[in-house]
């Protein structure tokens, strides 16, 4: 951060403990719910970061994309499936997990050692595109992704409607079947 003011830093550095808090909250927390607030604060603390970098439209794209739609869709099926119930280890059927998990964690921490001691050249310097000067980027990626790239990206926008609206009328349906065989069992009943 060379060349940042006493504020810039502290402002970076406040963002940077409160993703590590987020993440940590993600995987610490037991109740799924509280674990997905967890996820919108390290979210929200990413795009504080993106800001300090003056890198203004990916700040604006994880605040609405991620935070925004990623985690409701995250709560939505949350509380679609009823995960917030608690689930116990000592019940697992497959018993191979625990210890393939382990073997993926030390695989991962071990390749994490070697990007950090050894040397690795992954391409070009820089690579940037052409932009026509005067002319901010995002101005030409708004022209782009609305005349280009309008239908493909009307399109995934369609499908992700179609997406959501597909696992309600799913969840919908095995309900009425439930509350109708409830129903019935409780007629034979009587």
């Amino acid at each position: 951060m060379f060349g940042a003011t006493i504020v810039d830093s502290i402002v970076f550095s406040v963002a940077c403990v409160f993703a590590l808090i987020g993440a940590l909250g993600v995987i610490s927390f037991k109740n799924p719910v509280h674990s997905a607030l967890g996820l919108v604060l390290c979210l929200f603390s990413i795009a504080v970061l993106f800001i300090e970098q003056g890198a203004d439209f990916l700040a604006a794209v994880q605040i609405i994309v991620y935070a925004g739609a990623i985690v409701v869709l995250f709560l939505f099926v949350i509380m679609l499936l009823g995960v917030d119930k608690e689930e116990s280890v000592k019940d697992e059927t497959l018993k191979f997990q625990l210890p393939l998990a382990i073997l993926a964690v030390a695989v991962l921490i071990g390749l994490f050692i070697a990007v950090g001691i050894g040397y690795w050249v992954s391409g070009a310097n820089s690579l940037t595109g052409n932009f026509k000067p005067g002319v901010p980027g995002i101005l030409e990626l708004a022209r782009a992704i609305f005349t280009t790239y309008l239908v493909p990206f009307e399109a995934t926008a369609a499908l992700l409607v179609i997406a959501v609206v597909g696992a309600v009328m799913l969840v919908k349906r095995e309900g009425m079947a439930k509350r109708q065989s409830e129903e019935i069992t409780v007629g034979e009943q009587n």
